[in-house]
């Protein structure tokens, strides 16, 4: 009987480990009088102290402890029976989780908005890089948030950044393995700025200082995506100052940590942190005082991601 190699289907494409995982791949074989089995990688003998081989009449063991990067390649198998001849190819890749981008940079900063830009990691980790998620963090809190996952290039605009918060960011590069142990950072910080605004206080009489709620810059409709944090902006005027209430499709907005709002110098904010499609509607803000009331409304549309 002719020798042949039985090749498991797993087994004819490149077979993936992990560095530290063990490799135990049985190859079936047939043949008779018993073969003579013999494996080499580049055409030279397996080194033993690595690989362990046990073989009976009717496959072959290849087993590896704890695979190490250097373990992987191609690895010729040889049945044969006299001058007949069966052969078959193992391809083993032993990949890890790749080194921390390089020359992580914050190019510009303009209004709420961040610019950066990386170079891909030296060290791969013998597996392509699929993509970057990239964090951010504010001086406040110094908590950490992914702003942008599974990013395919290597630069990115960061939006929808807070008035007056000062940020540093961070990447991480990820393949097959999953994310880097360490990140790029930023070597400097991100301080979104008040804009400059000239205001010229009207010379009117002291008795016709109060006046009703009047929104000087309405709500616009915005679109985000889902898990990004998104802001709403709006301005009123009023004297005394107005109360503000927010509302999400008429009903008005409690207690709930998914919101943030915020009233500075007439500037009202209303943050929703990481949105998902049940949070998309009419959002309404209106402004009270004892002389009347005003109010402003957008439509809010979450989409999912893509």
């Amino acid at each position: 009987e002719l020798p042949r190699i039985r090749m498991p289907r797993h087994l004819r494409q490149t077979y993936v480990r992990r560095v530290g995982d063990a490799v135990n791949v049985m190859i079936p074989f047939q043949g008779k009088p018993q073969p003579k089995v013999i494996w080499t990688k580049g055409e030279q003998p397996l080194d033993t102290s690595r690989v362990n081989i046990r073989n009976t009449d009717k496959d072959t063991i290849f087993y590896i402890r704890e695979a190490q990067r250097g373990d992987s390649g191609k690895y010729e198998l040889a049945v044969r029976i006299n001058g007949a001849e069966d052969k078959a190819t193992l391809d083993i890749r032993v990949i890890e989780p790749p080194a921390a981008p390089q020359n992580l940079k914050l190019l510009d900063v303009w209004g709420f908005n961040v610019a950066l830009e990386w170079s891909p990691p030296a060290d791969n980790g013998n597996s392509e890089i699929k993509g970057y998620v990239v964090q951010k963090s504010d001086k406040k809190s110094g908590k950490w948030f992914t702003v942008l996952e599974r990013c395919t290039r290597t630069s990115c605009t960061i939006s929808d950044l807070i008035i007056g918060n000062t940020y540093s960011f961070r990447v991480f590069a990820e393949n097959a393995c999953g994310l880097s142990d360490k990140a790029a950072v930023t070597s400097g910080v991100a301080h979104i700025k008040k804009p400059k605004t000239a205001y010229l206080p009207e010379k009117i009489p002291q008795r016709d200082m109060m006046e009703p709620p009047k929104f000087t810059q309405p709500l616009t409709d915005r679109t985000t995506t889902r898990g990004y944090s998104t802001h709403l902006f709006c301005s009123v005027r009023g004297f005394p100052q107005p109360k503000i209430i927010w509302m999400k499709n008429q009903m008005e907005i409690r207690e709930d940590p998914k919101y943030i709002a915020m009233i500075e110098q007439g500037v009202c904010s209303l943050e929703i942190r990481k949105p998902s499609p049940f949070d998309g509607g009419i959002y309404t803000c209106k402004a009270v005082n004892p002389l009347g009331e005003a109010s402003v409304d957008c439509k809010l549309d979450v989409k999912g991601k893509i």
